[in-house]
């Protein structure tokens, strides 16, 4: 008996909601995944600048933009489901990211998931890092143990969003963690050029490396703490914009420099840990100047691109098999990614009768 899960993920970038229906079977102790069907729902720029402004909101304009946002996502549910004319049996969010300060026990994802149950009539699981961070864990990176149970055939799991973060196992243990800002960054400048993003790294192409500014990057405190860590848009706000800012220089050139930035820190990890068979996911994927980059400074790993739909819905992919992990009380997060106390089964489940 198979079970359908429809996942949903909005990443930093704010490129828009990736939903992901996907039907997942057991056999003999592993599980076995397909996506059935997958889109991209494109922020509005109402929305996309509500989204951005967030962190920044008084408490009622929080409250109700959490809630409208649930709203707006079972929406899409429904609206998904019905073009497509497929069922599903739960809902998996992870939400959107607003603030996330795993030192003071904080991340907060928005998208009430009784709004999201409530719009589309389907049982919805959502808040899956609330637990982890509460039991002293980073919350992040999730997808881990999506990437140890579906994907462990690759030495390591890259996925390159508005952050980019990798997982591997060490001495027969899952570790992960986020490497650097990616899109969340490049897509700032890229905006300086009228664009939502580089595509394929074209810009940034045409660029010269600003070696003073690159070096400053690479020197930032954050690459030289071991892991558990991760990475979130006030630490960007704080620390890497302002470095940022500190040179004056063109568009093209943030955009080299910044590329040369994310495909040194990546390949260094890749390296390290002598990783010879990584799997590349999300939009940075679609980046071939960036991935030339990384393969420049990893020359003896193997960098394997998967299908599209790979490419864009993993992350959706994988949070619905953490809603399925979650349904059957199975741990969902582990303590040897996170920092947390103990590995742990996170995610709030509303019931709804369709």
């Amino acid at each position: 008996m198979g079970i359908n899960i429809l996942g949903i993920m909005s990443g930093t970038s704010l490129d828009g909601v990736d939903l992901a229906l996907c039907r997942f079977t057991e056999n003999k102790n592993a599980w076995n995944y397909e996506i059935i069907e997958a889109i991209t729902y494109p922020y509005s720029d109402g929305w996309r600048k509500r989204l951005e402004e967030a962190s920044l909101s008084d408490a009622f304009t929080f409250a109700s933009t959490h809630i409208a946002y649930g709203h707006l996502l079972g929406s899409y549910v429904k609206d998904f489901l019905l073009n497509h004319k497929l069922k599903a049996d739960y809902v998996a969010s992870h939400g959107h990211t607003v603030f996330h300060q795993p030192d003071k026990q904080i991340s907060i994802q928005i998208g009430d998931g009784a709004s999201i149950a409530a719009e589309c009539r389907i049982p919805t699981i959502c808040d899956f890092r609330s637990m982890d961070v509460a039991l002293g864990g980073q919350g992040a990176p999730l997808v881990p143990i999506g990437d140890k149970l579906l994907f462990g055939t690759f030495d390591a799991c890259l996925n390159i969003g508005g952050f980019a973060n990798i997982s591997f196992d060490k001495h027969n243990q899952r570790i992960a963690f986020d490497t650097s800002p990616a899109n969340i960054v490049l897509n700032l400048f890229a905006l300086d050029k009228g664009y939502h993003f580089d595509k394929g790294g074209l810009i940034a192409r045409n660029g010269s490396i600003n070696q003073d500014l690159l070096t400053d990057l690479n020197n930032l405190n954050y690459y030289h703490i071991e892991p558990p860590k991760s990475l979130g848009k006030e630490w960007v706000d704080n620390v890497m914009l302002p470095l940022l800012k500190t040179y004056n220089d063109t568009t093209e050139n943030y955009l080299r420099t910044f590329s040369e930035h994310i495909a040194f820190q990546n390949a260094s990890i890749i390296r390290k840990y002598q990783l010879k068979n990584v799997l590349i996911t999300g939009g940075g994927a679609k980046n071939v100047y960036l991935i030339e980059r990384i393969k420049a400074y990893a020359p003896d790993a193997g960098l394997f691109l998967p299908d599209e739909n790979i490419i864009d819905y993993k992350e959706a992919l994988i949070f619905a098999f953490l809603g399925l992990l979650r349904l059957k009380q199975e741990n969902n997060c582990l303590n040897s990614v996170t920092g947390a106390q103990k590995d742990n089964c996170g995610g709030c489940i509303y019931h709804i009768n369709p």
